[in-house]
């Protein structure tokens, strides 16, 4: 999977840090950064550029002494960004030369946008998803990081247990300390098995970023087309069998509502759970780093609103 040509979208916080950048995080502890958590007495060896000079004046004209006053700052830290990859068999449809989204396609350029994005925000990088069952999980860090994820994505079969989203948000939940909170989680699926709401609001409670990837066929799956009365290619879960089926008009209107019925309890359950998703239906490299500009975008707009 080539990255080279991608354009990296900005990380940004579900929650504004004011005074930093996209893609940097303020860390706990005190050094070199943007942030401003507090001021103290000058000291033998602090930068002149920290002195604040109003609290300076301030304070040499309350003790009727020359005072100088500093700004602490917390020193920036990379932001962390862990990949969760449904790899249910359903999310390896569909074989090609069949007009629907080819899912398997769609999660390999996803995965790349937000290596190539982690890269460029300079970011500690982890993955994980449960091919054949078990868990496979790559603990944040840079070195290597990258070609493993990418690697990954042409090796990993696509026979993970239909729990496997709800599995993977427990599973960092338990890695607090890979995942501090402010951690961006990107979670790849096409969510036809959700997770329990609870599982949403958990990661969210836990301080975690959490940010629904929704890869699904726009025709077939958000909606479905009128084909009453007309012979359709069918895929089986598996994605190794196709069929041939003739709905009638009452089905295929059926079908219609219950599939826009089930996309927008999908969309209360990530609004309540303050979340928000990136809507992929296209494997198209261009189209998926536009849907994560606009993203990112959006949520820029709508922290700047609050």
């Amino acid at each position: 999977m080539s990255t080279r040509e991608r354009r990296p979208f900005p990380l940004v916080p579900r929650r504004r840090l004011t005074g930093l950048p996209f893609g940097d995080l303020p860390g706990r502890r005190r050094g070199h950064g943007s942030d401003v958590i507090g001021h103290r007495e000058y000291e033998p060896g602090d930068p002149v550029m920290t002195i604040d000079w109003f609290a300076t004046a301030r304070a040499s004209a309350a003790r009727g002494d020359d005072e100088f006053v500093v700004r602490d700052h917390a020193a920036d830290e990379a932001p962390r960004v862990a990949i969760v990859v449904d790899r249910r068999p359903a999310m390896s449809l569909y074989p090609e030369g069949l007009p629907w989204l080819d899912k398997r396609d769609a999660v390999r350029e996803a995965v790349g946008a937000i290596v190539v994005s982690a890269l460029a925000a300079r970011a500690d990088l982890g993955a994980l998803d449960f091919a054949g069952g078990e868990e496979w999980w790559l603990p944040p860090g840079r070195r290597d990081r990258a070609r493993l994820v990418l690697e990954r994505e042409d090796e990993a079969s696509f026979d993970a247990p239909s729990d496997s989203v709800e599995r993977g948000l427990a599973f960092l939940a338990r890695h607090r300390r890979d995942l501090p909170a402010g951690s961006f989680v990107f979670v790849l699926s096409d969510f036809l098995e959700p997770p329990a709401a609870d599982a949403w609001r958990g990661a969210v409670a836990r301080g975690l970023d959490v940010v629904p990837v929704v890869i699904q066929d726009p025709v077939w799956e958000r909606s479905f087309p009128d084909v009453g009365g007309v012979a359709v290619p069918v895929a089986e879960p598996d994605g190794a069998r196709v069929g041939v089926v003739r709905l009638s008009r009452g089905a295929a209107a059926r079908r219609r509502r219950e599939h826009e019925e089930r996309h927008a309890r999908l969309e209360t359950a990530f609004a309540a759970a303050g979340v928000r998703a990136v809507a992929l239906s296209t494997s198209e490299p261009q189209e998926v780093d536009r849907a994560f500009h606009e993203w990112a975008e959006e949520r820029r707009r709508s922290r700047s609103a609050r």
